[in-house]
């Protein structure tokens, strides 16, 4: 689909809204009336809010009346925070209106979409956490989906993980019903509600999906009567909070001297050129590059956010649209001809309609068109190995020795910029990056993603009374693509004299690029549907019963995938209750999966939970201390095939393969096979062995809580869970001989197991002006390799019953020194010797755990562990007059970080001719012996420094002030003639301040986009 079609349907869409809201609209003559609304027992409700579809409004006094002007043949909707809200039409507006009492959590703002289901919390016996954003939004501004879920959600840690199980990003997002969605195309201001199902009762009917827990988003819908225009407008900075830190020209060259000297080398660099690059002028000729530097990386980067909402309607007809406009500048921006950032435009419209008496519908639409544009060059990539040293990037046309006719010749011709010519080397040539992010031209990164789905709501009570049907179709589209210009230019070396220079070195050419280049990043294709048959009945008075039949089937397709990805499954689900007091759920599933031998496709997941609100109870129900009390279990066994993966020989994730046949036979040709006769054949390899009893993984859960609400005030929420993943498909190491690698086949074996709680309070209270809200989460999740088929050569290499992320590694006993070497270099007599290679004063001494005097990976040992069992998360809200600020605290504890991981990209582990970072300034010399926080430096590969080991680890442990807000309400005189209903404005902070002892390696980023701290200005307006 093409950018121009993508637009004209998005304007065909919001047309079909509009128009839909006028005719829905198109009413005449109108008529004032006067009612009451009492409640069951007659007594009159003060403050009812009172609105009609036209958008008038009012509410009822301390008399209950109220005065309203209706059209004729317009509805009112009356609401009540803990009332059921009613539809009045104009002829029943006379005499008393009774709106009934909710009981407590079962009113419409208790309401929580589990995606194909909707219950009210009073009546959910698993672990389920929810956050409506209806009255936080203009408290908390935060726009990113994932920000809102992490530290306000309780069971998750970060944004995608619950309980510790599966890892990071293996929650599966429903978004409006859909499986699968990315909730980083949302805005906040889209979404109505987030919930989090966490145990196995409360995810079952997800199928094969829900087998890591379940984050459920539903967005915003029209409602009846209520007609809304809101915006919100939001523009700031974000600043960088740490950048890497490179050593300069002299510096590096100095200390690359130092690391030739360790090795028994010469010098590489002269002390007089590097005396020069240290004192000289000539920037140019003495060049000290820092891609870091201000010069390149920009200190404050500016965003706008601009978004708009629409809802409204009667009671046949309600829309919600939502449009909104993001522009955010880059880190990088040096090339004058690229407006360089992103710009992301999209258009939500849900409808709601009634087709007839029983038959409902809606129709949802959503497109997202994104757009990053920068120079072809990385440079935060480029910064982590390009030398200071190296090159000048700019070459100042000034001292170039013009009276020289070849080169005058050449500056004739030559593109300049600013007077400057693009500097490089004979290495870098026509590649120099700095040249590429100037004149290389640019590259546009295009977004899109597409999004439909239709619901149908059938009635059937003329079939049989509370019989309901559903049916849901949805459709996604996603795709990614490069738009770009890819210049050709020449780059110049300079030959000096002086500093003058008297020649150049010249590579490449100049050539403009003539047309745009198009290349794909790939799509992602996505149909569903489901649907559910639903029985709802009340017996004798006290019994109720909600049964639910559900058919769903999910496809997925991926570009350069043959396979296409289907997920089918049907449900069940019982749901019974004894007077709102006593409940019980069953839910079972049969899930299907071709990713299995026929005969094993199929299997059945059960599961069962139980609530008792005992508080109901004569000896509590009037109690003044505990207002609420429920007791809750669940349990259950899910049958998966999620984590059925393609496996290195290793174990771990094979990304590059297929999921697919797995339980299959697989050969391959090898090497050719010579016979007497001088003829050859092909080798015919297995490189699987068959297992046609491979099934399904199986989650086996329990979960035992309760939640209770105490003083008026205090609400809290308790988990104890126990959950096994059992049955998951690895390689059987222990069961046979080496030769027969190649022939083993993948297995159901590996259990894993996670215990822990989750515990969250929330405190509200009013003392007089002053409101208080004080919000605090903690998840503790303890995982285990429960079963392992492992062979190694000491015990304490197994991991079975380690926790599941335990880092192995050796463990350092600081450095080597001169007094452990004779004087020809050698280990003194009775030390360990290392086998990763020789070592000398100054390299990183190991302990030698099994005593056989040699340094090896036997001597690796359980060193830490890179999860942490330990999250937590405050949220305090203060609200004084029209004042309010928000924080939110993040925190965790309990694991380690490794210095050698990739994504610090050598900042840490520095030999051979990696550039030097700062933390090389406390390495080892005899000097420094006693002082020393980094091994010697080396100019070669060192194997025995660069291990994973002790050294290395660091804690992860921090408390961070995540975000907080400042926001003023403004008094409605201010505004009321401007026909505006609220209007306030706010500051923001987000990532404001960290509590850590190793926060400066936490919070790094390098060869990418820095870690940020924003600071933001908005404004919200309703009318």
């Amino acid at each position: 689909m093409k950018i121009d079609k993508l637009s004209r349907l998005v304007t065909l869409l919001c047309i079909t809204l509009f128009c839909t809201y006028n005719v829905a609209m198109a009413q005449t003559n109108d008529k004032q009336v006067i009612a009451t609304v009492v409640d069951e027992q007659g007594n009159p409700i003060e403050g009812v809010a009172v609105s009609g579809s036209s958008g008038n409004k009012t509410s009822s006094d301390v008399n209950g009346q109220f005065k309203f002007t209706l059209l004729d043949d317009e509805s009112v909707v009356l609401e009540k925070k803990g009332y059921t809200s009613a539809i009045i039409t104009l002829s029943d507006l006379t005499g008393n209106i009774i709106m009934t009492k909710s009981p407590f959590l079962a009113s419409e703002d208790d309401e929580i979409k589990m995606g194909v289901a909707t219950k009210y919390r009073r009546n959910i016996v698993g672990a389920v956490s929810s956050i409506n954003t209806k009255d936080r939004l203009t408290y908390d501004n935060t726009q990113r989906v994932r920000d809102y879920i992490n530290g306000l959600q309780l069971g998750v840690r970060g944004s995608d993980n619950i309980r510790g199980i599966g890892g990071v990003g293996d929650a599966v997002f429903v978004i409006d019903g859909v499986i699968g969605r990315d909730p980083n195309i949302l805005n906040m201001e889209e979404v109505e509600q987030i919930t989090v199902l966490k145990d196995a009762n409360s995810v079952a009917l997800y199928g094969s999906q829900g087998r890591n827990g379940v984050i459920v988003i539903n967005t915003k819908r029209g409602k009846a009567n209520k007609k809304e225009v809101n915006v919100n407008i939001l523009s700031g900075i974000r600043t960088p909070i740490s950048l890497p830190n490179y050593l300069g020209s002299a510096a590096y060259m100095t200390l690359f001297n130092e690391a030739r000297n360790n090795d028994g080398f010469d010098n590489f660099f002269d002390p007089a050129l590097i005396q020069e690059f240290r004192t000289s002028s000539n920037i140019y000729k003495y060049p000290d590059v820092d891609l870091y530097s201000s010069e390149y990386v920009q200190r404050l980067v500016n965003f706008t956010n601009v978004i708009t909402e629409f809802s409204g309607g009667n009671d046949k007809n309600q829309y919600y649209v939502n449009v909104g406009w993001n522009r955010e500048g880059a880190w990088v921006d040096i090339n004058e001809d690229i407006n360089a950032g992103t710009n992301r435009f999209n258009v939500r419209g849900n409808l709601d309609f009634k087709i007839n008496d029983w038959i409902t519908s809606s129709l949802d639409g959503i497109a997202v068109i994104s757009t990053t544009r920068g120079s072809r060059a990385d440079l935060l990539s480029a910064g982590t190995s390009l030398r200071p040293n190296a090159y000048a990037p700019l070459i100042p046309i000034d001292l170039i020795d013009t009276s020289n006719p070849t080169l005058a010749a050449q500056l004739q011709v030559a593109n300049t910029f600013d007077g400057f010519l693009l500097g490089s080397t004979q290495q870098f040539g026509s590649d120099a990056p700095i040249a590429l992010a100037i004149a290389g031209g640019y590259r546009d990164t295009v977004f899109r993603s597409t999004q439909f789905n239709n619901t149908i709501n059938f009635d059937l009570d003329r079939i049989a009374k509370g019989l309901s049907a559903k049916t849901y179709v949805s459709f996604d589209f996603f795709d990614s693509y490069n738009l770009s210009i890819e210049n050709q230019f020449k780059t110049y070396e300079p030959i000096w004299e002086g500093d003058i220079i008297t020649g150049l070195n010249v590579f490449g050419e100049d050539l403009k690029d003539q047309r745009e280049n198009t290349t794909t990043n790939g799509f992602l294709s996505r149909f569903g549907l489901y649907g559910l048959i639903n029985y709802d009945t009340t017996l004798a008075t006290d019994h109720s019963l909600n049964t639910t039949l559900l058919g769903f089937y999910n496809s997925q397709r991926r570009s350069d995938v043959i396979q296409t990805d289907v997920d089918a499954h049907v449900g069940f689900q019982m749901a019974y209750d004894y007077k709102k007091k006593l409940f019980f759920d069953f839910t079972g599933t049969y899930v299907n999966s071709i990713k299995l031998p026929k005969g094993n496709r199929g299997a059945f997941s059960p599961t069962a939970g139980i609530a008792y609100i005992i508080s109901e109870e004569s000896f509590l129900k009037n109690s003044n201390f505990i207002n609420y009390l429920k007791l809750k279990a669940s349990g259950g066994i899910l049958k998966s095939d999620r984590g059925i993966t393609a496996l290195n020989s290793g174990g771990t994730v094979d990304d590059d393969s297929s999921a697919y046949y797995l339980y299959d036979v697989n050969y391959a040709f090898g090497s050719n096979v010579g016979w007497a006769d001088g003829n050859t054949n092909r080798r015919i390899d297995i490189s699987q062995g068959e297992n046609l009893d491979l099934t399904f993984e199986e989650r086996v859960d329990l979960n035992l809580g309760f939640e209770t609400y105490v003083m008026n005030s205090l609400w809290i929420e308790a988990n104890y869970f126990r959950t096994e993943l059992d049955k998951q498909i690895t390689f059987i190491q222990d069961q046979f001989p080496s030769f027969y690698d190649i022939f083993r086949p993948y297995n159901n074996f590996n259990k894993n197991l996670y215990t822990g709680f989750e515990i969250g309070m929330n405190f509200n209270k009013t003392y007089k002006d002053l409101s208080i809200t004080l919000g605090a989460n903690v998840l503790y999740s303890q995982t285990e390799r429960a079963i392992r088929s492992e062979v190694f050569t000491e015990d304490y290499l197994q991991t079975q019953g380690r926790e599941i992320s335990t880092i192995f590694g050796l463990v350092d006993q600081g450095f080597y020194g001169e007094a452990d070497f004779d004087t020809n270099g050698n280990l003194n007599t009775g030390l360990p010797v290392p086998q990763f290679g020789n070592v000398q004063p100054g390299d990183i001494k190991y302990q030698d755990l099994n005593g056989d005097n040699i340094i090896d990976n036997d001597d690796r040992r359980a060193i830490g562990q890179s999860s942490n069992p330990w999250t937590y998360a405050l949220n305090l809200n203060l609200n004084y007059k029209r004042f309010n600020l928000f924080v939110l605290g993040v925190g965790q504890s309990g694991a380690q970080g490794n210095k050698l991981n990739s994504s610090f990209n050598e900042y840490y582990s520095v030999d051979g001719n990696d550039k030097y970072s700062e933390v090389v300034l406390g390495r080892w010399t005899p000097e420094t012996a006693s002082t020393a926080t980094f091994p010697r430096l080396s100019s070669q590969t060192n194997q025995n420094n660069f291990r994973q080991s002790t050294f290395w680890l660091f804690d992860t442990s921090y408390f961070s002030i995540n975000r907080a807000q400042l926001t003023y309400e403004f008094d409605d005189t201010f505004y009321k003639e401007l026909g505006i209903e609220d209007f306030s404005v706010n500051l923001s902070g987000t990532n404001l301040f960290e509590i850590g002892k190793n926060r400066d390696v936490r919070q790094l980023r390098i060869g990418g986009t820095p870690l940020a701290r924003t600071f933001t200005l908005g404004i919200r307006a309703s009318f």
